[in-house]
């Protein structure tokens, strides 16, 4: 199997070194003994679209800009045509302001908001499936190769999870790379982050594959498919409502994605078996169990 994962390779990844993620907390373990353990640092990042207060979300504060493009598009507040001309990021008062061309005013829109099953209070909008019913996913493959070798690229590349947990990751991809990896302490701000990255850069989804460490739910796949990514992957599990809308949209839904083992209930015709399981390493122990940490 592929190496350990250079992040030299990635457009984006994480830095558990960065000292503002995390901090060092002193408490005692299961012995009694004094212990000093890192943990993740959430802030909160008040979004603003135009004039208008939009939602104040909790987060890591890493690319904020990519976090409130991303969250603006998948709550269908930003058009993929719309000219954006200003993003401002204040960190002395953590709030970050996108300006556009086009006039707005969603105070209907806000007042229809309800609150989904991702973690840390995602939400979604009253019309969010209009734009998620008019989305046709093109006909790309996964070939197991590919998907084997992400995986162990991934869950080798060093990132936040790591260094001090409570965190999700959604990674970006093409074949058999990783191209973005972000991390955030809800996964829809993950995938918010990557949705806003590809828009600021102009990056074709049609050809990707999308990867999260978190639960396959309703919110993931809405989210994906109007990215208009066809592939989703995670090494959890799945929700009934995530299965039934992957199948509505034609995206092809993997889950359980760990060691030689996977299973698809969505999409499998894009599915490429060019690699015998048998020849895949096993997940080790150790990381099974920091990771199942990771998937509650």
């Amino acid at each position: 199997m592929a190496a350990q994962t250079d992040t030299r390779d990635l457009l984006v990844a994480p830095d558990p070194a960065d000292p503002r993620l995390t901090r060092r907390v002193a408490g005692i373990d299961h012995t009694g003994a004094r212990v000093e353990t890192s943990v993740t640092v959430e802030r909160p990042l008040t979004l603003y679209l135009n004039g208008q207060e939009i939602v104040t979300m909790m987060t890591i504060g890493d690319y904020p800009e990519y976090l409130a493009l991303g969250y603006l598009l998948n709550q269908n507040m930003l058009r993929r045509d719309d000219r954006v001309v200003a993003v401002e990021y204040d960190p002395e008062i953590e709030t970050v302001v996108v300006r556009t061309e086009r006039r707005t005013d969603y105070e209907e829109k806000l007042r229809k908001k309800t609150l989904t099953s991702g973690c840390a209070q995602g939400t979604a909008f009253g019309d969010l499936m209009e734009r998620f019913e008019s989305v046709t996913l093109p006909p790309a493959e996964l070939r197991t190769s590919w998907l084997y070798r992400l995986t162990h690229a991934i869950n080798t590349t060093p990132s936040l999870y790591l260094e001090a947990g409570a965190i999700h990751g959604c990674v970006l991809c093409e074949a058999d790379r990783p191209l973005v990896y972000m991390e955030d302490v809800g996964r829809h701000n993950a995938v918010d982050k990557i949705a806003g990255y590809m828009f600021r850069h102009g990056i074709e989804p049609g050809n990707k594959i999308f990867y999260t460490t978190g639960r396959l739910t309703s919110e993931m796949v809405i989210k994906t498919v109007q990215m208009g990514i066809p592939i989703l992957v995670s090494r959890s599990g799945f929700t009934a409502w995530g299965v039934e809308l992957a199948r509505q949209a034609g995206l092809t839904l993997v889950g359980r994605a760990r060691g030689r083992r996977f299973i698809a209930l969505s999409g499998e015709e894009r599915i490429v078996f060019d690699l015998d399981p048998a020849m895949v390493e096993e997940e080790r122990a150790a990381h099974r169990r920091k990771a199942a940490e990771r998937d509650d």
